[in-house]
């Protein structure tokens, strides 16, 4: 696949972004780098976690959506709602009264994605059974997903070749409404997105040819919707009339940490937080040091989802919410739609992904032999390059260097220190060193104005 199909949430606006290396060093793929003054996120390498959005000073990367009013090419518009969404609402706020709300913002049906979580749990299982290659590492994150195709392609096929919850549910619930009559062609279905990855993973989803879903939906902006009206009025008998399809409690807690590995057997591990997850994939890779792991659930985000970048509340708040919300489900009899039973036979017999392919970060190119003279290169290169890992060339550390001069992305005087060894030893002009800094750093930023106001030119 070229590296311009694949699709990603994430955007740099450039009127915005200085270039402040904030995003690149906290990037964990090195996918990033600074040319002419401004972030260039490199597609092929990128997993949309988000951590460059987080890291920006000035809001620079952001995440695109669909047109909230594209819903409305539908006749019936379904918002595929993740428990995540009603954890970010106060105890006091009911789910009737949070789908009353969306139901008045446009919708003709809402439905919680979790609803999938313990037919996917029964799959797993099996999958878990019958596996000769253990650890088995859950599909449920695509950033997680994506992050073991591009820096860890010898595990991708310990991935779980199930589909996740958006998935599942989206393919449950479309052919729920056809057994009801309603043409395929007027249903629009609509994710609600706690996170950038998500978006990826409709738009270019991996282990099957296209999603099921139409359309995604930031949640902030969705959850500011509905908290704008439950602030404006308060005292709205909203939700009266409106029976829902409960959670099982199980799916409350799905997309939380532990969700999936609570109900997994054997030894599972549950890790969260991008960095913690490379960490712990890079002893698994490399070393001895973890054995006898049958399961692991990993997450790009700390706490989940609940620690999604697009979400307004707190995912502490959020968890706890959530985990008060089971306990009072694991109280009360779920209630069950008995039309459903033909769709959930449906979605069970669709719930398998296509094999995963791997997308190394570390190609060369096809040909295996150029490949091994480029790594070659790379290592005499680390020879001469100082090991500071400063970025002050644009790439994230010396060896991300080594490897674009690899692959005739930059060169060696790119490097700063480098540069005064060449001016001095008279292999490289002053004039030539500043024109190198240009095309990394922008004109802008050596031309700065740093004369306060009134000061003479000559005292500066």
């Amino acid at each position: 696949m070229a590296a311009e199909e694949y699709h990603h949430g994430l955007t740099v606006d450039t009127d915005v972004c200085f270039g402040c290396t904030h995003c690149m060093i906290e990037c964990p793929t090195n996918a990033i780098r600074i040319r002419d003054g401004k972030a260039v996120i490199k597609k092929e390498w990128c997993v949309d976690c988000g951590e460059c959005m987080k890291a920006c000073p000035v809001d620079a990367i952001f995440i695109q959506q669909d047109d909230f009013k594209k819903i409305f090419d539908f006749k019936y518009r379904v918002v595929l709602l993740p428990a995540v969404f009603i954890g970010q609402f106060s105890k006091y706020i009911t789910e009737e009264e949070i789908f009353a709300i969306l139901y008045e913002l446009g919708f003709t049906h809402v439905f919680q994605v979790e609803h999938s979580a313990d037919n996917i749990n029964e799959a797993m299982l099996v999958l878990n059974t019958n596996a000769e290659e253990k650890p088995l590492i859950s599909s449920f994150c695509p950033a997680i997903v994506r992050l073991i195709q591009v820096k860890f392609p010898s595990l991708v096929e310990n991935i779980i070749t199930i589909k996740p919850p958006i998935d599942a549910t989206a393919i449950y619930y479309k052919h729920h409404l056809i057994e009801q009559g309603i043409p395929e062609n007027e249903i629009g279905l609509f994710y609600v997105t706690p996170c950038a990855a998500k978006i990826a993973a409709v738009k270019n989803p991996v282990g099957e040819n296209k999603s099921t879903v139409n359309g995604v939906i930031n949640m902030d902006f969705l959850y500011n919707k509905v908290y704008h009206v439950i602030k404006q009025r308060p005292d709205a008998n909203r939700g009266k009339d409106i029976t829902i399809s409960t959670l099982t409690p199980k799916g409350m807690l799905w997309s939380l940490t532990n969700g999936e590995a609570d109900h997994m057997p054997g030894r599972c591990l549950a890790i969260d937080e991008i960095h913690n997850v490379i960490e712990f994939l890079e002893l698994l890779e490399t070393t001895d040091e973890i054995q006898n792991v049958d399961f692991l659930e990993l997450r790009a985000c700390d706490q989940s989802c609940a620690g999604g970048i697009l979400l307004s509340g707190n995912r502490f708040l959020t968890v706890e919410r959530l985990k008060k919300r089971a306990a009072i489900l694991s109280t009360t009899p779920a209630i069950e739609d008995p039309r459903h039973k033909k769709s959930s036979d449906f979605m069970k017999a669709n719930l398998s992904l296509n094999e995963i392919p791997t997308r190394s970060m570390k190609t060369f190119g096809a040909d295996m032999g150029e490949a091994l003279k480029k790594m070659e290169q790379v290592r005499n290169m680390m020879c001469y390059l100082p090991g500071i890992d400063c970025g002050a060339c644009g790439s994230p550390n010396c060896e991300s260097l080594a490897e674009d001069i690899s692959r005739r992305e930059a060169q060696l005087s790119n490097c700063v220190f480098l540069q005064r060894t060449m001016e001095k030893s008279r292999k490289l002009s002053g004039e030539h060193a500043i024109r190198i800094i240009e095309k990394t750093w922008g004109k802008d930023r050596l031309g700065k104005d740093c004369k306060k106001k009134g000061a003479k030119n000559e005292g500066l």
